[in-house]
């Protein structure tokens, strides 16, 4: 098994599940017991001023918080570019990626550049997102901060698709229901 943290899964055009059509996924982390990730392109209705006051240092009142998957929905994480790496609690690539609960609660030591507030996550228990891979689900990119901080999220599935290239660039053109074309 190679590890897809740091990478991207780009919603296939196959992909049904309603949690996931036409979503962007960071892999925070990837290994045999599992994965975590966390969707970058589904914005709640949620400002982070309203639901999570405590983190508006991270990342202003007005912004956005965005749904990270179907897990946990009730739970917090902060994605964010960190100055020194070693303080996050994961890396997902570079500098970016998770603050630990501790430093969330002491964010004059979090060492952040940037942040952004998910509520809940994306998770695949022992070897089920290698096989939603070799089935074909996903289509692997490499991630980069643009991505991660996209300020256009509603964009980001068909942006990657074109970066891609090839077949891709056409996937990313394709109407929601091709029924209808």
């Amino acid at each position: 098994m190679d590890s897809a943290r740091g990478q991207l899964l780009i919603a296939g055009p196959t992909l049904k599940d309603p949690n996931f059509w036409r979503t962007v996924v960071l892999v925070v982390e990837h290994t045999a017991e599992g994965a975590l990730g966390l969707v970058l392109n589904r914005p709640s209705q949620s400002k982070v001023g309203e639901a999570v006051p405590q983190l508006v240092a991270l990342t202003g009142a007005d912004d956005e918080v965005r749904i990270g998957g179907p897990v946990n929905r009730s739970a917090v994480i902060v994605l964010a570019d960190f100055e020194d790496r070693h303080d996050a609690a994961l890396i997902a690539f570079d500098n970016v990626g998770v603050l630990s609960s501790d430093a969330a609660f002491d964010l004059d030591k979090a060492g952040v550049r940037r942040a952004r507030v998910f509520a809940g996550h994306s998770g695949w228990g022992p070897g089920q997102l290698d096989g939603e891979l070799d089935r074909g689900d996903w289509i692997l990119e490499p991630a980069n901060y643009g991505d991660a901080f996209t300020q256009t999220p509603e964009q980001l599935w068909q942006t990657v698709l074109e970066r891609k290239g090839g077949s891709y660039a056409l996937v990313a053109r394709m109407p929601e229901d091709p029924s209808l074309n």
